[in-house]
């Protein structure tokens, strides 16, 4: 299974990004080899559209899970077209998240904003 966080650098440590759609790189971790790769999201330097197009990236990836502190609705409505799962992120590291959904300490998201549109974030 693979997971998908946004985050803001390249380091495990560091937090997870608050937006999704213009987060600079997405961590995608499997977890039977439980090793990891950040990618660049191209999105995040889209004049528009960014959240759907980075969903795009996430799905690519063939990730399984998504863990995000937030979601427009229309990247929701790319991942509801795929398997996906979408979790709420917790204040922390990108690897403290990683261990709260191995441990099912992580709730569903399940609330989707209208997103921002053009404002600087998703």
């Amino acid at each position: 299974m693979k997971i998908a966080i946004p985050a803001d650098e390249k380091v495990l440590a560091s937090e997870v990004c608050m937006s999704f759609g213009r987060a600079p790189y997405f961590y995608i971790y499997e977890t039977t080899t439980k090793m990891g790769d950040f990618i660049e999201n191209a999105a995040a330097r889209s004049p528009g559209g960014a959240g759907v197009k980075a969903a795009q990236i996430v799905v690519d990836s063939h990730a399984d899970i998504l863990i995000t502190p937030r979601c427009g609705e229309n990247a929701a409505e790319v991942f509801k077209a795929t398997k996906l799962e979408i979790y709420k992120s917790t204040l922390g590291s990108i690897q403290n998240n990683i261990d709260a959904y191995m441990d099912n300490k992580l709730a569903v998201l399940d609330q989707f904003h209208a997103g921002f549109h053009g404002v600087g974030g998703n």
